[in-house]
């Protein structure tokens, strides 16, 4: 039982909260979403004793609301919505937050994991990688469109165009180079196709637009490789904090005093026997 339980239907412009009807006049609320807004919702939640607070896992709407409580010292609760729905018993006619705080306060929920702040964190970099690595894939297939589109076939004979090879020679391309050998003796000595197929892929029917396109599909393409390396420093450093820090919290006992630990009480018995 939960008897100081709040329940709160988060949303994108205002969030609906609820508390004990014995607590105050106005057991329900809304709250605008803004900064304040959220201070003010917890004040509110103090001012009628509510101890802990569960919240739906809505976007990421509940995160600042989530910062906000947590910063104030309440127990805040995260909820599957889809285990919601398997709870027994009915809604009727209440309000989200309603049925929210009636469950919590009879302990029918049960919160989603949370880790700590710096696994929180480095999450955060390992999305914003992962979000910026399929934004660059989106422009190698723009520039392999372009190339397709001028019927320059390098793609369909280097294995990937983003390599040391294609590199520079698309590079070599929106530099304004055209003659297929010369931009063939830019190959790669370890690319499996000679220089001779290179060349003859690299035959185009050169158009302004398509260049253009070419020109700038590589440009961001560059942008986000450099954005990602950005991103991969900043991973780099949370990871080193948290090796850090487990590497600190980490003493393992020294064999010779395992030993000793292990093999007093069995001589202090022998001593007493004899």
């Amino acid at each position: 039982m939960n008897l100081n339980a709040a329940g709160i239907d988060v949303g994108a412009i205002s969030h609906f909260v609820a508390v004990p009807a014995d607590r105050t006049e106005q057991p329900v609320r809304e709250f605008e979403a803004f900064t304040a807004d959220l201070y003010r919702l917890a004040e509110w939640l103090a001012e009628c004793g509510v101890e802990t607070v569960v919240m739906e896992s809505t976007g990421v709407y509940w995160i600042p609301l989530f910062g906000v409580l947590e910063e104030r010292g309440f127990q805040v609760m995260l909820v599957d919505p889809r285990r919601i729905k398997n709870v027994p018993g009915r809604k009727t006619d209440v309000l989200d937050c309603q049925w929210l705080q009636q469950l919590h306060t009879y302990g029918l929920l049960s919160g989603a994991f949370r880790p700590e702040d710096e696994i929180r964190r480095l999450r955060s970099y390992l999305r914003q990688r992962a979000m910026l690595v399929e934004h660059a894939a989106t422009h190698v297939q723009h520039m392999q469109k372009a190339l397709t589109q001028m019927n320059v076939k390098l793609h369909h004979v280097i294995r990937d165009i983003t390599g040391k090879t294609g590199m520079a020679i698309i590079e070599a391309i929106v530099q304004g180079e055209r003659n297929p050998r010369r931009l063939a003796r830019l190959r790669d000595p370890r690319t499996k196709s000679d220089e001779a197929t290179i060349a003859r892929s690299l035959q185009g029917h050169w158009r302004q637009e398509h260049l253009f396109e070419l020109t700038q599909a590589l440009e961001l393409y560059r942008t986000y490789q450099a954005k990602i390396a950005e991103c991969d420093r900043e991973i780099e450093a949370s990871w080193s904090g948290l090796r850090t820090a487990a590497t600190a919290s980490l003493r393992l006992p020294t064999a010779r005093g395992t030993i000793r630990r292990t093999l007093r009480p069995s001589m202090s018995r022998a001593t007493c026997t004899g």
